[in-house]
């Protein structure tokens, strides 16, 4: 029942997610409030009835504290029994990050959850994170990222040895404030293959496969990109003339146009996952399309299979032997 276009987009993204997973979906919420949606659902996906709404506005620890037959609480109960191996939620950032990491905890010796943002980039994508679930991060938390982004990167995402930066404010060794010093070193004396800071600037060529920073800097850095790239398709929009043989030129690039518009489009990539905590949880954009929220079950299903989990596991377990550490 959470996100802007609660309940259709929801229902329908399961719908459609139904054809493609090889699982059961459960959706939580006011059964009527579905039905009216749905016009009939697979047998692969039954309701498991709530009473209750998270808004968007409400403060999320309180908010989840309180409305205990909410469909965010109930589905993050579900996973917490052992009743359903991944959670999808378009509803309160806020709320699903305190729901998974009050009553799942976080895996053993990662001490903060991250929420990890796929973002295109010249070549392909990269990982970002964190993006919004830990601002107030120490260099500890920041290995503990690394790892946790490494691990994404390979399982979910297919890369092999994924490369990771730091985002400062250059690229030399002993740029930034103290926090940047502190993650520096730590990421060079733990993770052989750490490629060192990368600036804003170079973000998008496509050198690296995973950016690290705590979530006060990656859900600016966030929030700021995507508000250029709506700017920028503004503008150019804004100048296309009005005259009809003017505008034949632009003909030739609309499949270049296309294409471009579809690697910026948010609802290919799902959502993010919430890494760290002890169960498979992706949280998705408020505006999420049925499209969003089928690409993030079958990215959810993919983490679960592939055992995402028990690889951050397995690696933060070096971390607290004093071994390096290959992603």
């Amino acid at each position: 029942m959470g996100g802007d276009y609660a309940p259709k987009e929801i229902v329908n993204g399961a719908i459609a997610a139904a054809e493609e997973v090889d699982a059961e979906l459960i959706l939580t919420g006011d059964p009527a409030a579905i039905a009216a949606v749905a016009g009939g659902l697979p047998k692969k996906i039954q309701i498991v009835a709530t009473t209750e709404v998270i808004e968007m506005h409400e403060e999320p620890v309180n908010a989840v504290r309180r409305k205990r037959d909410s469909s965010l609480v109930i589905g993050a109960s579900l996973v917490k029994k052992g009743e359903a191996d991944a959670f999808v939620s378009a509803g309160n950032t806020g709320a699903v990050t305190a729901a998974a990491h009050l009553m799942w905890h976080c895996l053993p010796n990662i001490s903060r959850p991250a929420i990890a943002t796929v973002i295109p980039s010249r070549t392909g994508k990269f990982v970002l994170l964190d993006s919004g679930a830990t601002p107030d991060a120490d260099a500890e938390n920041l290995l503990q990222f690394a790892i946790m982004g490494g691990a994404y990167a390979e399982t979910v995402l297919g890369v092999r040895n994924p490369k990771i930066a730091l985002l400062n404010i250059g690229a030399e060794q002993g740029k930034g404030n103290l926090l940047s010093k502190a993650a520096y070193k730590l990421l060079k004396e733990k993770l052989p293959d750490f490629c060192g800071n990368i600036e804003g600037k170079h973000l998008f060529n496509g050198d690296v496969d995973v950016v690290v920073c705590d979530a006060f800097v990656g859900n600016v850095l966030l929030k700021t990109a995507q508000g250029l790239g709506d700017f920028v398709f503004d503008l150019f929009k804004e100048s296309v003339p009005k005259n009809f043989f003017l505008r034949l030129p632009l003909v030739l690039l609309k499949g270049g146009i296309g294409r471009l518009k579809k690697k910026m489009d948010y609802a290919e990539y799902g959502g993010a996952p919430l890494l760290g905590v002890n169960g498979i949880c992706f949280i998705c954009h408020g505006h999420s399309s049925a499209k969003a929220i089928k690409n993030a079950l079958i990215l959810a299903q993919k983490g679960h299979e592939r055992h995402l989990n028990a690889m951050i596991g397995e690696r933060a377990a070096t971390i607290e032997s004093g071994d390096k550490i290959s992603v």
